[in-house]
């Protein structure tokens, strides 16, 4: 790549980058794009695995990004992509069915082989819990949170989907968002 190039992907901003990858199909605008966060998506899989099992959701989560970012309407790049990083290392350990994940000292989270782990954290249960509290909020929050959080839709997006006002939908968001913190801590 010549270095003007080089340097001009450099200057760019989140947004110019998107909009040339979806325009032109060029892996190298998504990669210099995902250059600037990997510490963000490495420190993110990090809470969830270890050094090893990190490396590999980064480099995962970059294949993902391939056609996601096509698909989505992007706002503000770095919020989006820590929701992705942070849905795909949940994804990977419900995938691991049979496998239970434990807090060790270090604070990270590490899969583990024993069923029944020392402290008894499971995060299978507490994925239940939270769905279980999801389908307890008011309809326009659930569908909000829904949409927000787990189909990753910007604000925008979860508006047009919905037909809620942009403010009730920031609302729904912020309340339904409490409510669910309220709600598991309960349980």
């Amino acid at each position: 790549m010549p270095f003007l190039q080089q340097h001009m992907m450099k200057e760019a901003d989140d947004a110019q980058l998107i909009r040339e990858y979806k325009e032109t199909g060029e892996l190298t605008y998504l990669a210099a794009l995902y250059e600037r966060y990997m510490d963000l998506v490495y420190g993110v899989c990090l809470k969830y695995f270890d050094e090893e099992a990190s490396k590999d959701a980064v480099m995962q989560i970059f294949e993902e990004l391939i056609d996601k970012v096509k698909q989505h309407e992007i706002e503000r790049f770095r919020g989006w992509l820590h929701v992705l990083a942070r849905n795909h290392c949940l994804m990977k350990i419900r995938a691991a069915k049979g496998r239970v994940v434990s807090i060790e000292d270090n604070g990270f989270m590490e899969l583990g082989e024993n069923n029944h782990p020392d402290n008894g954290f499971s995060l299978e249960n507490d994925l239940q819990a939270m769905e279980k509290c999801l389908e307890g909020l008011p309809e326009e929050q659930k569908r909000s949170v829904h949409l927000f959080y787990l189909q990753e839709k910007s604000y925008r997006e979860v508006a047009d989907i919905t037909g809620y006002d942009m403010n009730k939908v920031k609302s729904y968001i912020q309340n339904g968002k409490r409510n669910l913190k309220i709600c598991m801590e309960k349980n």
